[in-house]
């Protein structure tokens, strides 16, 4: 099979799409009777693209202010997309968001509904450019994959359409993220001045959706020994109207007790989320969540809400609170914090549950949505 996909999100940082399909592309290198070639918005390759760091822009924001450059852009890589393209290619597809024109068979990933439920996380030209092409693009597609059954469920209402369009693809976890010993993970933490189980750690795009106001709100409830010993770090770049949590991450910053670290490395990230106490995971809305996952093979205990997709991935290892409970938050995490034997079975809970999901699984499936689409 001569698969094209969109590989074009692999030059921004890696968040949880790029991540999606790098690991995905990496994983379909195995199955023996696709060959991929992958579009990365100005040509095409057969080799992943470098990611770029956060200096990288969708849109910058300047050319924002511009009438129709979503759409001129648009037409740009419409273009290139048809000019360089192999001639053998029998389907496309789209991993993120609504696909480009193609005359043959399109399979469209569809992460989550976010720009319904939380449409303040997209600047306006965009919201309204994904709202005129998504639904169209997602009724052309000939399936839909999806990272879990809450989105897939989600999709057919608001779309109309039948679960037969539908196949549920699970995410699965890099084999960076695996249980480290101290001596392992000293180097590195070392480098960001903590311990190995000498800190919560949130991982996230600084944005109202991810919900990280709860966790430095519950942090700085926490009694202030308790908060010297076990500082909270976040980890993520900014992302859209960051700034609403400017008060109360200043007061964090100036306590002493909440370090900022921005972008960083995969292979930093990968071992600050195995020498964390517990990953604080608050988030209102995901379509998968992948650090949960993450975590939980890496044998970091979760916090999380039971709200979206996260139930699926957590299941009975996630050490759940409500979206708005700040005093519930705080008591997850002091048990976390000064109860071992529950530190312990949540570890050995998540490192069980982490096993029923894996890259491969989420490649088989996804060829064999492709071999459906083609009569295979």
């Amino acid at each position: 099979m001569q698969i094209a996909l969109n590989a074009r999100i692999l030059q921004a940082p890696r968040t949880g799409i790029g991540h999606y399909l790098a690991e995905l592309v990496n994983a379909l290198g195995q199955e023996p009777d696709i060959s991929l070639s992958l579009f990365h918005g100005w040509g095409w390759s057969s080799q992943l693209p470098s990611a770029a760091m956060p200096g990288y822009s969708r849109l910058s924001p300047v050319l924002r202010q511009i009438p129709g450059a979503y759409q001129a852009r648009r037409w740009l890589e419409q273009r290139r997309f048809d000019q360089g393209r192999p001639g053998n290619i029998q389907l496309y597809h789209e991993p993120s968001l609504w696909p480009l024109a193609f005359k043959g068979p399109t399979v469209v990933t569809l992460h989550d509904l976010t720009h319904v439920h939380y449409p303040a996380t997209q600047p306006a030209a965009r919201l309204k450019e994904i709202e005129r092409r998504l639904e169209q693009g997602v009724k052309q597609a000939s399936l839909i994959l999806t990272d879990s059954q809450f989105i897939a469920d989600e999709a057919q209402a608001y779309f109309g359409l039948g679960p037969e369009r539908f196949v549920v693809a699970p995410l699965g976890f890099a084999p960076r993220f695996h249980p480290r010993t101290d001596a392992d993970l000293r180097q590195v933490l070392q480098a960001h001045g903590v311990e190995p189980r000498g800190y919560f750690l949130c991982v996230g795009t600084l944005e109202p959706r991810k919900n990280l106001g709860l966790a430095l709100r519950a942090h700085a409830q926490l009694p202030e020994s308790l908060r010297q010993r076990l500082p909270l770090l976040i980890v993520g770049m900014a992302g859209w109207k960051a700034q609403q949590l400017d008060d109360e991450l200043r007061k964090g910053l100036a306590s002493g007790h909440v370090c900022l670290l921005g972008y960083l490395p995969d292979e930093d990230v990968a071992h600050l989320v195995a020498g964390a106490r517990a990953l604080v995971f608050p988030s209102i809305y995901e379509g998968f969540g992948l650090p949960v996952l993450e975590a939980m093979a890496s044998g970091t205990p979760v916090i999380l809400t039971r709200r979206s997709a996260m139930p699926e991935v957590a299941g009975a290892a996630g050490n759940y609170i409500e979206p708005e409970d700040v005093h519930g938050l705080c008591d997850a995490m002091s048990r976390l914090a000064d109860d071992q034997v529950h530190w312990q079975v949540s570890r050995e809970a998540g490192l069980q549950q982490a096993k029923l999901f894996s890259w491969d699984r989420c490649a088989t499936l996804t060829a064999r949505a492709y071999r459906q689409v083609l009569g295979g």
